[in-house]
């Protein structure tokens, strides 16, 4: 969107010059917010090697997580483990405000109506143990139209928490569910224009 400079006339009131400076403030804010919003100038993070985006990427979205990785109590070989189901988290913007849900799948869905499911692609180990690892996803799926329409990649990173507990599954516990609280930020990427 481009912004015109707008000539006003030699003897305009000063009530129309007040409107005019007005609508010209509110088309500035207005592309400022959109810029933000759609992640415009938003720096890919710094992260390992094996969790890069591939060439040609450009972040267009960033969303802060905060919610639980929920887990199953399962048994396979006579053994008892915790296994992931799913995440149940808000995505939150830079201003905290909540524009979307990530859920199992796993799929992330913003308030604008469009979705994305995607697969680990890879993973590194987060920087403290007590946390889920960071991934690189590739986008399997679109569902909507909104701002995630053209993301093919996404990147989980600056994860807090998340890991399942150490014990309580056994043949005691089979099915039962457990949740643990994470934080996580995500960048949404796609081919860059």
């Amino acid at each position: 969107m481009k912004l015109q400079l707008i000539r006003m006339p030699k003897r305009l009131p000063l009530f129309a010059s007040m409107i005019t400076i007005m609508i010209w403030s509110v088309a500035v804010a207005s592309v400022s917010a959109k810029a933000q919003t759609s992640g415009q100038n938003e720096p890919a993070p710094d992260v390992p090697d094996a969790i890069q985006v591939p060439a040609g990427q450009q972040v267009v979205l960033y969303a802060h997580a905060t919610g639980s990785q929920i887990y199953t109590c399962q048994a396979a070989d006579g053994k008892f483990n915790w296994t992931l189901k799913g995440p149940d988290a808000e995505l939150h913007d830079r201003k905290d405000k909540v524009i979307g849900h990530h859920s199992a799948g796993p799929t992330w869905k913003l308030n604008d109506g469009s979705e994305v499911t995607g697969k680990a692609a890879a993973h590194v180990d987060a920087l403290d143990a007590e946390s889920v690892p960071w991934l690189l996803v590739d986008v399997v799926s679109h569902a909507g139209k909104g701002q995630l329409n053209d993301v093919n990649t996404i990147q989980r990173v600056h994860t807090h928490g998340g890991q399942p507990p150490s014990g309580g599954c056994d043949a005691a516990h089979v099915n039962n569910e457990t949740k643990s609280n994470y934080t996580a930020d995500y960048y949404f990427y796609a081919p860059a224009k």
